[in-house]
């Protein structure tokens, strides 16, 4: 499946909207993206995006346990899975699936876009009823790969508050050149160049550079 061609609303709710309404043919009605939380420790997450909006206390749920999803980055087990919410906790313990399960969903279908040090933004699409084939599975993943550039830019302008500049002096750092070759690439002073980033740097509450640049990773921006 590719990515539906009618998205022409900007909005980050509009995408997530149209591709939901995409998705329908496979049963999937909601979509939620967690993303790390730049200022916070390894596990934490946040909702960044979610569709439609009655299910935010359900994937508010999802983004602070620690019984999805971590031990998956913490191993080599694949970037694309899927599971009946049921019958992944039988004892009815888990809060976030109680609430999903509550809402009438059976199964959800997890891609994860791996970002630097150990973190990630994790895609959860979610059905009423329960998926058993593994092409389906195979097709709804290929939708959240195609759509995702997409999702990400949006998310980015939603979250980031750097300024154009100071983006795009992170995102030459990013790619290897120094402040002076920064610099030319920019047509700017090298002093220029270290004042967006030591702007950057205070807004991301980062003590250096590299720390500056997955932060701006973690948040989508680059």
């Amino acid at each position: 499946m590719g990515t539906p061609a009618n998205f022409d609303s900007v909005s980050l709710d509009g995408i997530l909207s149209d591709w939901v309404a995409a998705l329908r043919a496979f049963s999937v009605e909601a979509v939620v993206v967690l993303g790390p939380d730049p200022f916070g420790g390894n596990e934490d997450r946040l909702v960044v995006a979610v569709h439609p909006p009655l299910v935010a206390e359900a994937a508010q749920a999802l983004a602070e346990s620690r019984d999805f999803g971590a031990r998956w980055r913490d191993s080599d087990a694949p970037l694309v899975a899927w599971q009946t919410i049921a019958r992944s906790d039988p004892q009815g313990t888990s809060r976030w699936r109680l609430l999903w399960m509550a809402h009438g969903y059976q199964t959800l279908v997890r891609v994860e876009f791996s970002l630097p040090a150990g973190r990630a933004f994790e895609c959860f699409m979610f059905s009423p009823r329960e998926l058993t084939d593994r092409a389906e599975v195979a097709q709804l993943a290929w939708s959240a790969l195609n759509i995702w550039p997409l999702v990400k830019r949006s998310i980015a302008g939603a979250r980031s508050m750097l300024s154009p500049r100071e983006l795009e002096c992170l995102e030459l750092a990013f790619r290897g050149l120094t402040a002076r070759e920064t610099s030319q690439a920019l047509q700017c002073s090298e002093r220029t160049v270290n004042y967006h980033l030591a702007n950057a740097m205070n807004k991301l509450r980062a003590d250096n550079k590299l720390a500056a640049i997955q932060r701006a990773c973690w948040l989508g921006a680059l």
